[in-house]
């Protein structure tokens, strides 16, 4: 089967693909991770964390942490996004995912339009990057799967927002909890929520 994705960017530096998960939620952290793939990784089901099955992305969390030549992965909890802002907040988290890394990329492929430099290393910004790259959708993986982990868990202390089906996202039950139950500890104060649309993201310049 041929893979849609292309393997690198280049082939002379060593590259980590970067993504992020959460950046949208009304609740929880953001995640992040870095992963940097071996030449001629290839997996089929490898996409997009958001075209891939719940199933398939966790197959394929199993296969890529086996298989990468290393990866990583961090958090920034909702307390720092309300006080740094969920831009910096998902750019720290990368930071922290990249310095896990047990390998030291020479370049970086970020998924999105801006980042802040990470150290010395430079850096490609590529819209839709998780479509188009294997490393930034292995990370766009890894980030969504350990994620939906920890929300799961979340779910256990706070079950009325319903955090195992909708993670943290403003879906019209996590919506209807908030104008019932009120904001928990978990919730990210920022982004002004409105139970009966969506919230007001209060971010600062990067």
């Amino acid at each position: 089967m041929e893979n849609p994705l292309r393997s690198h960017y280049q082939d002379e530096l060593i590259e980590a693909g970067c993504d992020e998960a959460g950046r949208g939620c009304y609740a929880g952290p953001v995640f992040a991770a870095a992963v940097i793939l071996p030449a001629g990784f290839f997996h089929p089901l490898l996409n997009d964390s958001k075209q891939v099955t719940l199933e398939n992305r966790n197959e394929l969390r199993i296969y890529i942490e086996a298989n990468a030549l290393a990866w990583g992965v961090a958090q920034v909890d909702h307390d720092e996004i309300d006080r740094i802002n969920i831009l910096r907040a998902s750019f720290k988290a990368m930071h922290l995912a990249l310095d896990k890394l047990s390998i030291r990329p020479r370049l970086l492929l970020i998924d999105g339009n801006r980042f802040t430099k990470y150290k010395r290393v430079p850096h490609r910004c590529i819209i839709k990057g998780d479509g188009i790259f294997a490393s930034i959708a292995a990370a766009s993986i890894l980030a969504k799967t350990w994620r939906d982990e920890y929300m799961q868990g979340l779910h256990q202390e706070f079950p009325h927002y319903r955090w195992d089906c909708n993670k943290g996202y403003g879906t019209k039950e996590h919506r209807d909890a908030i104008g019932k139950f009120g904001l928990c500890k978990y919730h990210r104060r920022s982004f002004n929520i409105n139970p009966e649309g969506e919230e007001e993201q209060l971010t600062l310049p990067v």
